[in-house]
């Protein structure tokens, strides 16, 4: 049996607000940590029923870019749901409502930067 190990780092202040996030794994062929300003890591327990999280990001993260992150998400958790359960509607919901909800951010930003 293979192992594959995922080592995260974070870098605190001195408040412990994030100030750097890097992630190497073992079976990557990149030979540097790799740096990333938020992550989001959800764990399913079978035993409890419930999903546990941890959602980190750095302080130099923008609020355009942890849109952009969070549309990202949804749209990837879409195509996972899909892969695992082949729910192709329900699938497509959640695409429809990532959509809407990066499209009334930008709508939001236009209107902010108008006026």
């Amino acid at each position: 049996m293979n192992k594959s190990t995922i080592q995260i780092d974070v870098l605190l202040d001195p408040n412990k607000v994030p100030e750097q996030i890097s992630w190497s794994a073992s079976d990557s062929s990149a030979e540097m940590a790799q740096k990333a300003k938020a992550m989001c890591i959800a764990f399913w327990d079978g035993a409890d029923k419930t999903a546990m999280r941890i959602d980190l990001w750095t302080k130099d993260m923008m609020v355009d870019e942890m849109v952009d992150f969070h549309y990202q998400v949804l749209m990837t958790m879409a195509d996972t749901l899909k892969r695992a359960t082949h729910q192709d509607e329900l699938c497509d919901d959640m695409k429809r409502f990532a959509k809407d909800f990066f499209d009334k951010f930008r709508a939001k930003q236009l209107q902010e930067n108008a006026g």
